[in-house]
């Protein structure tokens, strides 16, 4: 195999070979002006001239950088669209604590949600963070975000989905459940697309649930003791959308609005002691809840039916802000508050129910008897 080198320096031109001049030779902006110095950095020896010429280089990918440039939705980027929402101006109907306070957004796109009873779809922009899954629908006339929701990892279930027989839709589709919420069936622009999204949620979902999520990465470390109104009113909205473990029963969005919401401690027996306990209001229930000592999960304990218990009073001695729930199929509970406020809006509520269910008794009867009895009941 031959090769060529250059041993000598030369004066002139002259000196040189024909074969070192069109190893010299330089294209673009320094055609004609060369230099051995620079021959050695910038150009390569041919070892035969009978040789092939080498493959052309493998096809170049994106990089994660260029991807992020590309324009995504309304003329932005990936990464503007990052920024629009960690940015301070809130998006239209956001709820719980600010976005950056998730963590750093792993991965997100353009998605349809899909009805699964009309089978329309819309257009939703699906952001992925740490533990979090965040859903934005698309305002299009004001080209912006619109909050629908975000869900804990750590209570779905992921599944791809086939494609439903007699529908247009793409087959690139994966649904994703939990004990608490509707399930939603999203679909991707193409097979890679779809792949993404599978592989960072399941990761995502198995480091939730494998290592305990620090109170940074969980607003229910904030909010309790919930022993200011703004605390109640953020509790409440979290535990629409947070995962209750070991939950029974119908899901806790089908309950209605929280009424209160407030830290008791309840004594079932005398050998078992008293127990703290989140207990809330429903329209139809009242809820019994219990948090684990890092304030970073919530499990179900119990619901008991608010149209047949009712509250009295069984304070032994002054300060003792303790009643007692008892009804005809529930087993009396001692429930002590830890403040004046809980106590009394406490018996106001479930005594109050317990004068509406009274009053229907005495209908028959004159007005001022059931004006008197109402009375008496409250």
């Amino acid at each position: 195999m031959g090769c060529c080198s250059v041993t000598q320096r030369h004066t002139g031109v002259d000196e040189v070979g024909p074969d070192e001049i069109e190893l010299l030779e330089l294209s673009g902006d320094n055609a004609g002006l060369w230099s051995l110095g620079e021959t050695r950095l910038q150009l390569s020896v041919r070892t035969s001239r009978d040789e092939p010429p080498p493959p052309p280089p493998p096809p170049r990918y994106p990089s994660m950088r260029h991807l992020e440039q590309q324009v995504v939705l309304w003329g932005r980027s990936r990464d503007e669209l990052h920024h629009r929402i960690y940015s301070h101006q809130p998006i239209r109907e956001w709820e719980g604590q600010p976005a950056h306070m998730y963590g750093e957004i792993i991965h997100s796109s353009l998605v349809s949600l899909c009805n699964p009873y009309t089978q329309e779809t819309r257009e939703h922009f699906l952001v992925l963070f740490y533990f979090h899954l965040l859903i934005l629908s698309l305002d299009q006339p004001r080209q912006d975000f619109v909050y629908e929701g975000i869900l804990p990892l750590s209570g779905l279930s992921l599944d791809a989905v086939s494609m439903v027989p007699k529908t247009s839709h793409s087959p690139h589709m994966f649904k994703i459940s939990g004990p608490m919420m509707d399930s939603k069936v999203f679909i991707c622009s193409n097979s890679v697309e779809l792949q993404k999204w599978m592989q960072h949620i399941e990761d995502r979902r198995y480091k939730s649930m494998a290592q305990p999520m620090s109170p940074s990465h969980c607003a229910l470390s904030y909010l309790l003791p919930c022993d200011e109104h703004w605390k109640r009113e953020e509790l409440n909205k979290y535990l629409l959308q947070a995962p209750i473990w070991q939950w029974e029963g119908s899901p806790i969005q089908h309950m209605g609005q929280p009424g209160y919401i407030s830290i008791v401690h309840v004594t079932k027996t005398q050998r078992q002691g008293a127990q703290e306990r989140l207990m809330v209001l429903f329209p139809q229930d009242v809820l019994l809840l219990s948090v684990d000592n890092k304030r970073l999960n919530i499990r179900y304990e119990g619901r008991l039916p608010r149209f047949s218990i009712k509250a009295v009073e069984r304070s032994a001695s002054p300060g003792r802000l303790e009643f007692e729930l008892i009804g005809e199929l529930v087993e009396p509970l001692q429930v002590s508050c830890t403040c004046v406020e809980d106590y009394r809006h406490w018996m106001f509520q479930l005594q109050q129910q317990l004068a509406t269910l009274e009053l229907p008794v005495y209908f028959d009867e004159t007005q001022d008897r059931t004006q008197e009895l109402s009375s008496t009941a409250v």
